[in-house]
């Protein structure tokens, strides 16, 4: 019988249909998708798209949530990082009618949202951005509701408020939107400072009945998810019921890739890739992570933000063993089944395989 190869996704240059100013540092970016990939870039509220850019010899990549609505063309937001190569690019540079290099929609910041129901949003700077998509899709029945937790520094810093003023406008009491200022007072002393542990439990508290709620969505800063995973576990939420995602982990970005082969000093081990049918065998240093070391051969190994968060370079170990740095984006149940993040995983045994297409 022959093997049948999951093939991985593949790049796509999609149009620039519009880039809108959302703050100083802050834009929508909107593609648009051509009918024959209408298919391919279909998303769920809450998934990401990756974008590349090429230059030179210099390939980054990096993973942006989806701000539309379910149905509409696919749109992220972007907040620009202080000298950040990519988010800089898109903030300042990108315009209309130019052609950007995008994966189709990835991620499992998602749910069934078919049956109607009670929706939180703990969420901080740019994280409202697969906040609004879900939130926006979600409102649509005419049933479900929702609250947004929204931490910024200031009102000038707030991304989307225009967007988010009219689904309030258009849903009323549906939608409870609850604005978090750390560097500007505000009204209430409950909502001037930051989103923290302590300040969450008194707006939950005060606003929410956490038992009750169906999906509880945390997006933001580390220690922000931290905090109320927290939280939520102490008042008794169960955990299938809370969704994650991070976006910034480390304030560095992720190297870029470049072709340069190099030597292997010190302790190696031979490591095994598997992508889209293809098997290459690697000698490969034990202190740098898999993913790192085996790009120097393999170019087309996937990847995103390279800080364990976006999961885009996600695969499973068929042999040997390893070690997982951290992880931001599997679950349990893919970890117990040997699933690793390749940009945050070391090799420990002699031999080691590596299988993207698994």
């Amino acid at each position: 019988m022959t093997a049948v190869h999951r093939r991985r996704p593949q790049f796509h240059p999609l149009t620039v249909a519009g880039v809108e100013r959302l703050t100083d540092d802050a834009v929508a970016v909107t593609f648009a998708v051509p009918d024959e990939l209408a298919e391919v870039y279909r998303f769920s509220p809450g998934q990401a798209l990756t974008l590349r850019r090429v230059d030179d010899d210099r390939d980054e990549r990096r993973s942006y949530s989806i701000c539309a609505p379910l149905g509409a063309p696919p749109r992220v937001g972007v907040r620009e990082v202080p000298g950040g190569y990519f988010s800089s690019w898109l903030v300042h540079d990108v315009r209309p009618g130019d052609r950007i290099d995008v994966l189709p929609p990835a991620g499992t910041f998602t749910a069934d949202l078919s049956v109607p129901g009670d929706h939180v949003f703990v969420v901080a700077g740019s994280g409202i951005t697969p906040a609004l998509s879900l939130a926006g899709s979600v409102l649509r029945d005419g049933v479900s509701t929702v609250t947004v937790f929204y931490g910024n520094r200031r009102v000038s810093t707030v991304m989307f408020a225009d967007e988010l003023a009219d689904l309030k406008d258009r849903h009323g009491p549906r939608l409870q939107l609850v604005h978090v200022l750390s560097r500007e007072p505000r009204d209430a002393e409950l909502t001037s400072g930051r989103l923290d542990g302590d300040r969450l439990r008194r707006l939950v508290g005060a606003l929410v009945d956490a038992p009750a709620v169906d999906h509880w969505w945390l997006c933001g800063p580390h220690g922000m998810v931290t905090d109320a995973r927290e939280l939520l576990a102490e008042l008794g939420v169960p955990g299938e019921r809370v969704h994650q995602e991070l976006f910034f982990v480390d304030d560095l970005p992720p190297e870029p890739v470049r072709g340069d082969e190099q030597t292997v000093q010190g302790p190696s081990a031979e490591v095994t890739v598997v992508l889209d049918g293809r098997t290459t065998t690697l000698a490969l240093p034990r202190d740098v992570p898999v993913l790192d070391s085996a790009q120097q051969v393999r170019g087309d190994l996937p990847f995103a933000c390279k800080g364990g968060v976006c999961g885009t370079c996600r695969a499973r170990v068929t042999a040997g063993e390893v070690t997982m740095r951290r992880n931001y984006a599997l679950e349990a149940a893919e970890v117990e089944a040997g699933y690793v993040l390749t940009c945050q995983t070391l090799p420990l045994s002699e031999r080691v395989t590596v299988d993207f297409d698994a």
